[in-house]
């Protein structure tokens, strides 16, 4: 299985818009492999999605939304506003299904109705949030914020957490969840030898 955790795209020319966009066609090969497989490589895709998933939506929500507010041509807040209600429903579902887990009844059902939430998502980013990006913001700057988000990914949580959705409750709540997150990844870890 590939490593989730491995740059989405290489080089130092990458910008957040194309490290983002390289994320949503991982998030959407990783549902295709969950939806398509059963048992132990389910699971492991499933747990490789919800890594991703909250890795990727914290980083968005401490760099990319607070940005996108501020960005000329006014309807930003609205537009942000939209984008974490998506957010925020899409972790309650997956918090639901992550209860639940992959054998349970209704995963099959959650987990296409979950792909076709975030998938709708992403597209909305993609056509609304991300041409804002390229257009307003220089593209040395699209860079560094790479490197923020790659940043952000690293200390984020490894479980959806709803309550804490935005750059301050993620910088406030982040660290301690992302802790308890990564201590209850490592157990569950099957141990090797």
């Amino acid at each position: 299985m590939p490593d989730t955790d491995a740059p989405a795209t290489p080089g130092p020319e990458e910008d957040v818009v194309d490290l983002l966009l390289a994320q949503h066609a991982r998030v959407e090969q990783l549902f295709l492999l969950v939806i398509g497989s059963t048992g132990d490589t389910r699971r492991e895709a499933f747990d490789d999605l919800v890594r991703l998933l909250a890795a990727h939506e914290t980083a968005e929500e401490e760099v990319v939304h607070p940005l996108a507010r501020t960005l000329p041509g006014g309807g930003g807040d609205a537009m942000v506003d939209d984008r974490l209600d998506e957010e925020r429903q899409a972790k309650e579902t997956l918090k639901t299904l992550i209860a639940g887990g992959v054998e349970a009844d209704g995963f099959d059902t959650g987990i296409i109705l979950l792909r076709d939430a975030v998938l709708t998502h992403a597209r909305y980013e993609e056509r609304y949030e991300f041409p804002r990006l390229r257009q307003h913001v220089p593209a040395d700057r699209l860079r560094t914020l790479a490197a923020a988000v790659r940043a952000a990914e690293a200390t984020a949580p490894t479980r959806p957490h709803p309550n804490a959705q935005s750059a301050k409750g993620n910088l406030a709540a982040g660290p301690a969840l992302a802790v308890v997150d990564r201590v209850r990844d490592a157990l569950r870890k099957p141990s090797a030898g």
